[in-house]
């Protein structure tokens, strides 16, 4: 057995010793090029593009059919709301929700793992026919978040929000959101996690247990022991139903909250995770099977995984792949 593939099979015995067994190496990595500096891996108009520190961006292309990066212009600035917080942008929406943004910068939680100490008071939304909705929070929280994202969760065509409440007294919980009788009103929230300065990163929105509905993934405490969890929406409660130690989708002070992604990855029509272990050089791929969480497979890399995952066709063969950025300024991509 390769070394590489010795220590992802004790690694995924750690983490899950009863998926071990059926846990194996995934794709194989194909670097796609370096990054002086590199910062974040997104999506922009369906495509890959690579963020540099200087504000240079790259995008991934297969010129002649051999996979590389291309420097391009950099995208015309769009306006921003004035009360947007540091280090967020506007979220675009597809049903009711045109856009959505984290607003009201606040400096009273004093927690700042997310690359500054500025976290934001309330949420706005502009909708679909213009309207500016906003949901303040009272003076103890605030929404500790970068980038609210947007699901249909229950499937009746209109968009919640799904964002990261703190307090001062109960830590982190999981919030969701949407427009309800003309106005944003909370419609389920998760149990906070009981401790001040302890967070939570949502992994995002996806179906699954393969009942047709949508649940979240989050993992909580990614700096200490890191413990994906799955909750599905009772009323008007988020209520665990499945967790598993020993992820990490954040380095502390990093902006970089999305190194994570959600799509199936066996191809059963189920929802799988694909995420970091606690070192962030390994990807696991996670499905829920059989009433709990299981690794079935495992990607190495040599370095920490440092930017988001993201998932595109990139080379257009119908299946999406997946592309991320090493802490060395690799950039590499999961064919499938």
């Amino acid at each position: 057995m390769r070394r590489s593939a010795l220590v992802v099979a004790v690694i995924v015995a750690l983490i899950l010793p009863e998926s071990a067994d059926s846990a194996g190496l995934g794709p194989r990595p194909v670097e796609v090029g370096r990054v002086a500096g590199l910062q974040d891996i997104l999506l922009r108009d369906g495509a890959v593009l690579v963020r540099a520190t200087s504000g240079d961006y790259q995008i991934v292309a297969l010129p002649d059919g051999k996979l590389g990066l291309a420097p391009v212009p950099p995208a015309e600035k769009t306006p921003i709301p004035s009360d947007i917080i540091p280090h967020s942008a506007i979220v675009p929406g597809v049903h009711d929700i045109k856009a959505v943004w984290l607003a009201g910068p606040t400096g009273r939680y004093d927690h700042g793992v997310l690359g500054d100490a500025i976290e934001a008071a309330a949420l706005k939304v502009e909708t679909g026919a213009g309207k500016i909705l906003s949901y303040q929070l009272p003076s103890y929280a605030v929404f500790e978040d970068l980038t609210p994202r947007l699901a249909d969760l229950d499937g009746d065509g209109r968009d919640e929000i799904v964002v990261v409440r703190s307090s001062a007294g109960a830590g982190a919980a999981v919030v969701v959101l949407g427009i309800r009788d003309d106005k944003l009103d909370l419609i389920a929230e998760s149990q906070a996690i009981g401790l001040s300065h302890r967070w939570l990163n949502p992994v995002g929105a996806g179906d699954f247990d393969g009942d047709g509905r949508k649940e979240i993934a989050v993992v909580q405490t990614p700096h200490i022991g890191g413990v994906l969890i799955l909750y599905r929406i009772e009323g008007r409660r988020l209520v665990e139903f499945a967790r598993e130690a020993g992820y990490s989708t954040h380095a502390i002070g990093s902006t970089v909250l999305g190194m994570a992604a959600v799509l199936d990855l066996d191809g059963d029509g189920a929802d799988d995770i694909l995420l970091p272990d606690q070192t962030r050089s390994e990807l696991f791929g996670i499905g829920y099977v059989g009433g709990m969480l299981r690794v079935f497979w495992a990607v190495p890399n040599p370095e920490k995984i440092v930017t988001s995952v993201v998932v595109s066709d990139v080379d257009a063969n119908g299946v999406p792949d997946v592309l991320y950025g090493l802490s060395d300024g690799s950039v590499w991509m999961l064919p499938r």
